[in-house]
């Protein structure tokens, strides 16, 4: 069991902030709810798959989720991490075209699924709904535009690396001079979203660690040194 409290209704969830695709006038919420059907779903379970028709979207409701494709060579690049309000599958949706990513959950997840007719009708009568998925899909193509600049234009990996602990540190808690936040990812994940091998993350972090610049201790990631990571990120 996940523990995970799946939350049945939209009109009634507790969930929903302002920067949730379902934060819509009531009347858009309950038209909305009619068409959308919850579910939880396990750790590590894949949700959408590259290539695939576009059978319809999914609002991540709770929990992560990583959105990767794949070369012919079998070699895999997380494009980011999924937060809760995004949704995914809706540029394939919108489209007609298959999806262009595998969805894949990082820890226990409630998503919420709406077939791909009821969805395109939905966006059709509700212009509210259809301008918070404008934005939506403006957001993905910066995040993809944020992906070229720090795979295409870094001038190392150990800079792609430095770039993605500050990122990832950025809401961390700060003690003592030194930064924590929960990084619940492997260094196979994070070779992944970095756009490296698993044995050069491994050996980064150990170089890091020796240098007293920043260690992940299971999964708390400590940021000793703040100045010198970014000194290693160019603008």
């Amino acid at each position: 069991m996940s523990g995970l409290r799946c939350v049945e209704s939209c009109l009634d969830c507790h969930l929903r902030s302002r920067h949730f695709f379902c934060d819509l006038p009531e009347e858009s919420i309950a038209a909305f709810d009619k068409i959308e059907h919850a579910a939880v779903f396990p750790e590590h379970a894949v949700v959408l798959v590259e290539g695939q028709s576009p059978c319809g979207i999914f609002i991540l409701c709770q929990g992560r989720a990583k959105l990767s494709t794949t070369s012919r060579e079998g070699k895999t690049l997380i494009v980011r991490i999924a937060e809760p309000g995004e949704i995914l599958g809706l540029h394939a949706v919108v489209t007609g075209t298959p999806y262009e990513l595998t969805v894949e959950t990082m820890q226990p997840c409630q998503l919420n699924f709406v077939g791909r007719e009821d969805m395109l009708c939905f966006l059709k009568e509700h212009a509210d709904a259809c301008f918070h998925a404008t934005q939506h899909l403006a957001r993905d193509c910066s995040d993809a535009y944020g992906v070229v600049r720090t795979i295409g234009l870094s001038h190392s990996v150990s800079e792609r690396f430095a770039r993605f602990l500050l990122e990832t540190a950025a809401d961390g808690k700060v003690s003592h001079g030194s930064v924590r936040v929960r990084l619940a990812m492997t260094h196979e994940e994070i070779s992944q979203l970095v756009g490296t091998s698993r044995e050069t993350i491994t050996r980064l972090l150990s170089e890091f660690r020796r240098n007293d610049m920043a260690e992940l201790k299971g999964s708390m990631l400590i940021i000793r040194n703040h100045p010198a990571l970014k000194n290693m990120v160019r603008a």
